[in-house]
């Protein structure tokens, strides 16, 4: 099945939001935390880490709702829409905290917005990660619907990257530029997700139970969950961790993921400390993003050419290999920072492209593969656990990085105080930000060795019932 245009482009814009929710908390929660409430570097990975865990603990339980959403409905939109209209308000408030409050209270303050927006965010991802498996059977449109996503995707991160810590500073104080960077990038992600919700149109509503005459095994009828709510719940969980025991190529793709997730959440939550006490320049986390993501932008097609001549799995090695040259290449900083960085991370963020759409692209081949071989109406939970797995990653990132600012004593102050970091703090940033990340992908390819389905695997399995209304 061929997808129109209208329908990559909708579904396309959703990775606004979920590139600039992934990107924006990442770079600046822990430091607004650190740097500007006086919160401990600890308290702060540990706030970070807390939303983030509840993400895993709900993700399940929402891919279940979704799933049960589209059997009787026929639509994942509802839980996408709801989410698009929360986000917003709870970003704002997460960087809304009082000034006059101490370190404690913003910090409870956060932990609770912060909660609530990862929450009102997981309603939109988790049914939006099942959509590329129910718009198209096709091995090679859903290379091109992901390669799309991951485009705007990367867009989404230079933009939010690089432009929100600017739109930070243009207001003097601290908190009030924080409020009105949160102001606007929440507009903008309500915005793009409610957009992406629309795709809901550009699929075939089915009456549960009655299959259309070309229906994959993928869009087959939904199985209703049970109907109790603790059973719900009870069976979400069951289905998610069935599905880690029996999809080998699930499991192998979702342990590389999670480790790339937190190699490169590491990074990009340590960008904003490398830009203040490495290279002397608040500013430059806006370079350092442009060099990162730029780069990106090109080669988000690039990747999905080479996909297409060696397959999306052997592509996948690549770019992991380039990533873990890279990043080693930035410890350098720890005895020469400088504008050489620049080209250093450019080259990051030309293989950083392919980790972010090639496993995408992979995601629906298995739950394609699993929906032929064990049956239909798990894509939801297949989503839930991905996004699960997904957030963990980024959320353990923040850890990693805040017990290292911890460990080598990273001294935390409040907005306008003026501090000095100790040289090893200074060196513990730098290593955050290249051996360790380069360190976690290289251990993400043992698992991506072991990921088993090929092109072939994909195309046998496809109906034959499709090519023979073709001919």
């Amino acid at each position: 099945m061929t997808l129109s245009r209208g329908t990559v482009a909708r579904y396309a814009v959703g990775s606004v939001g979920t590139g600039g929710f992934a990107t924006l908390p990442g770079l600046v929660l822990v430091y607004y935390l650190t740097d500007t409430l006086g919160v401990a570097a600890l308290m702060a990975g540990l706030i970070v880490t807390l939303a983030k865990v509840w993400d895993v603990v709900i993700d399940p339980v929402i891919g279940a709702v979704s799933d049960r959403d589209r059997a009787h409905h026929g639509s994942r939109r509802r839980l996408m829409a709801a989410g698009g209209l929360l986000l917003p308000v709870f970003f704002v408030l997460t960087f809304a905290v009082p000034a006059s409050w101490g370190p404690g209270a913003g910090a409870a303050w956060v932990l609770l917005a912060f909660l609530c927006a990862a929450t009102a965010f997981s309603l939109f991802q988790v049914p939006y990660i099942a959509l590329p498996a129910e718009l198209t059977d096709d091995y090679e449109e859903r290379t091109r619907l992901l390669t799309a996503r991951v485009v705007v995707l990367t867009v989404a991160i230079l933009a939010f990257g690089g432009g929100a810590p600017a739109l930070r500073s243009v207001v003097p104080d601290e908190h009030a530029g924080y409020l009105l960077m949160a102001a606007v990038a929440g507009l903008v992600l309500g915005v793009s997700l409610l957009v992406a919700a629309g795709v809901q149109h550009g699929t075939q509503r089915r009456i549960p139970g009655r299959p259309s005459r070309d229906a994959s095994a993928s869009d087959a009828p939904t199985p209703v969950p049970p109907s109790g709510t603790w059973q719900r719940v009870g069976a979400a969980y069951r289905d998610g961790v069935t599905l880690l025991r029996t999809s080998v190529p699930f499991r192998m793709l979702l342990t590389t993921f999670v480790l790339q997730a937190l190699a490169t959440g590491t990074m990009l939550a340590g960008a904003q400390y490398v830009a203040r006490w490495v290279l002397d320049d608040e500013a430059a986390v806006t370079f350092l993003f442009a060099a990162l993501v730029g780069p990106a932008v090109v080669f988000a097609p690039v990747w999905g050419a080479v996909a297409h001549r060696v397959g999306k799995e052997r592509a996948f090695r690549l770019a992991s290999a380039v990533f873990t040259v890279a990043a080693l290449g930035l410890l350098g900083l720890a005895w020469s920072p400088g504008a050489w960085v620049y080209a250093v991370v450019g080259l990051a963020g030309a293989a950083y492209a392919g980790l972010q759409s090639l496993p995408l692209a992979m995601l629906p081949d298995v739950v394609s593969h699993d929906a032929r071989t064990r049956g239909p109406g798990r894509a939801g939970t297949f989503s839930g656990v991905w996004t699960a797995g997904e957030t963990t990653g980024f959320a353990l990132g923040a850890t990693v990085l805040s017990v290292t600012l911890a460990v080598t004593g990273y001294v935390e102050s409040r907005a306008g105080a003026a501090v000095v970091q100790p040289d090893g703090a200074v060196l513990g940033i730098v290593l955050a930000f290249s051996v360790l990340p380069a360190a976690l992908v290289a251990l993400s390819l043992v698992a991506l060795r072991r990921y088993p389905l090929r092109k072939n695997d994909v195309d046998v399995a496809r109906p034959a019932a499709t090519h023979e209304e073709l001919a």
